[in-house]
């Protein structure tokens, strides 16, 4: 196994106690892990270690922000990715994000089963979705996405989503 997966277990970890227990995930951590990762292949790779890693936390982080945009992610998981990219390359954090993605949608789902509230949730989210049409305005959907009962932090999501991706990409060397 390379370092920089090491590296990004440790960094994962870091943040999963920020994420989860403050909910919030500081910028000098997020700073901190884009800089390793950009350091660390630097040194091993030169100009194309150098390129590949901001390369892999751009596209990471551009594709994150269009969900922070839509506030389906706060601003503390862009720059995670954005972190996480650098340390992966590309390739490993579009993974990353996709398995992340889905697993946020499973658990979400878990969720709202668990807690009995789908059918509250579905019917109250049909009923703001009719209403921002109706008005043609995203202020019933922004009301509705407000609700704390139906959010998570994201890093919940995030470290199956790596583990995943590792899983098939490293171990499975695929």
């Amino acid at each position: 196994m390379e370092i920089h997966f090491i590296i990004l277990g440790i960094f994962l970890c870091i943040v999963f106690y920020y994420d989860a227990i403050k909910q919030i995930i500081p910028n000098w951590l997020n700073v901190s892990g884009a800089v390793v990762g950009v350091g660390y292949h630097s040194l091993n790779a030169g100009v194309d270690g150098f390129i590949q890693s901001f390369g892999g936390g751009l596209v990471c982080g551009i594709i994150l922000l269009v969900l922070y945009v839509f506030k389906a992610i706060g601003a503390g998981d862009v720059k995670l990715f954005f972190a996480v990219g650098t340390m992966t390359g590309i390739l490993f954090g579009l993974y990353s994000i996709m398995y992340a993605i889905i697993c946020a949608g499973i658990i979400g789902l878990l969720y709202l089963l668990f807690t009995r509230t789908f059918l509250i949730q579905l019917t109250l989210s049909i009923i703001h979705m009719k209403e921002s049409i109706q008005k043609k305005s995203l202020t019933p959907m922004e009301e509705f996405k407000r609700n704390r009962a139906t959010r998570f932090p994201f890093i919940y999501a995030v470290i199956p989503g790596v583990l995943i991706t590792f899983y098939y990409m490293v171990v499975l060397g695929g």
